[in-house]
């Protein structure tokens, strides 16, 4: 908890020392204009002055040529081309944020020891750090309207907890998995939205108020409905931590949005100055986050086979086509539909991971959660990069 407050106050901090912006500029011009153009009445008396007060022109002229410097157009120039290079670098890498994850979860496969530093305190604080950098692209008004059209959350509360475990249940028999990992495929799709897909809609040019809503939504259902779920097509009863998980989404996913949020409203300066990283900050800590979690599941993801990596992987890219052609047809905007795609498609694969091993008798039924873990990631992130270069019509919004 100590970290994940330090991460919180720190991570602003840290970046905003950073940024290009220098907020003194404008006094030293105001100063510069007043010493270096004064009226013709002023410049006399100054004339005067001089010979009595050498010490004060002296000052004055030193104030005068510091000022000139601190705007001389060339230092504004070069500040300019840095804050550039690095605007192009950070939309680069953001565009690659797909082969960071293939990246970092390949590192995680092969050498699992090399996330061991990533303990789960470390794992809080990147998730807030995640949520963080998001809330400060949000305001108020944002989940006001948002709250105002309640359709758009509950038609994606229907598609995580209605569609997800009939298509989980559905490709299980399809490619004829046993009782164990046919657990852990319903499992996953059970579960709540997971809080990566909030980034990915950001990247995605979606609604990140909304994003958040549903995942809210959808982490707090799971308190009801992945036990239910999993009782009425399994006949399994899954206990689930209702304390826990409410307090988790307190800790990592709400507080660190409020924060920016009221950062956002109070301190836009600083805000202004740090968005700019915001993007690079999520993508950092989301390939962390997934690292972490393919490291601790390492074996059970190398050791199965292709007749559960590709069930797995339609179950996310299918939910997410699905979650977006069903509102789409059924009236919803691109923005809207968008979000809800993506939401779908990512679910919260390492919670389901820490389900099946508490509460699954038999080891295998946590596979399929582990598998999920990478090929959430991926087809999040994949969708959330096609879209950024899709521009969204202003009459489709």
């Amino acid at each position: 908890m100590k970290i994940q407050f330090g991460a919180l106050i720190i991570l602003p901090a840290t970046v905003f020392s950073f940024s290009p912006s220098i907020t003194s500029a404008p006094a030293l011009h105001h100063v510069a204009t007043t010493v270096g153009g004064p009226s013709p009445a002023f410049a006399v008396s100054s004339t005067k002055r001089r010979s009595a007060f050498p010490t004060m022109a002296l000052s004055r002229t030193s104030l005068q040529m510091s000022s000139e410097a601190a705007n001389s157009p060339e230092e504004k120039s070069m500040m300019s081309k840095i804050f550039e290079i690095y605007t192009k670098t950070a939309n680069a890498a953001t565009t690659l944020f797909p082969l960071w994850t293939v990246l970092f979860t390949a590192i995680a496969l092969k050498r699992p020891s090399t996330f061991d530093f990533f303990t789960t305190e470390y794992f809080t604080a990147a998730l807030a750090a995640l949520m963080l950098s998001m809330g400060i692209t949000l305001t108020p008004a944002d989940f006001i309207a948002v709250a105002s059209e309640p359709s758009s959350v509950l038609m994606q509360f229907s598609l995580c907890y209605g569609m997800m475990p009939l298509l989980a249940m559905a490709l299980g028999k399809a490619f004829g998995l046993d009782a164990g990992l046919m657990a852990g495929m319903v499992l996953v799709g059970s579960i709540n939205g997971g809080q990566a897909s909030n980034l990915c809609t950001y990247i995605a040019k979606g609604n990140v108020a909304l994003s958040v809503l549903m995942t809210t939504a959808t982490t707090v259902g799971a308190i009801l409905m992945t036990p239910f779920l999993c009782k009425a097509l399994l006949g399994a009863v899954v206990p689930v931590d209702a304390k826990g998980i409410a307090m988790s989404t307190i800790q990592v996913v709400l507080a660190p949005i409020a924060i920016g949020m009221t950062a956002n409203k109070f301190f836009p300066k600083l805000v202004k100055a740090i968005l700019p990283f915001a993007p690079v900050v999520g993508v950092v800590s989301t390939c962390l986050l997934v690292a972490s979690a393919v490291a601790q599941v390492a074996d059970p993801i190398m050791n199965a086979g292709i007749g559960l990596q590709i069930p797995v992987l339609l179950l996310h890219l299918l939910g997410g086509l699905v979650g977006y052609w069903l509102p789409k047809i059924t009236g919803f905007g691109e923005v809207k539909s968008r979000t809800m795609a993506i939401e779908t498609s990512m679910k919260s694969s390492a919670f389901g991971f820490l389900l099946a091993k508490l509460h699954f008798g038999d080891y295998v039924a946590r596979v399929p959660s582990a598998v999920s873990v990478v090929w959430m990631a991926l087809t999040g992130s994949m969708l959330a990069v096609v879209w950024r270069y899709i521009p969204v019509k202003e009459d489709e919004k």
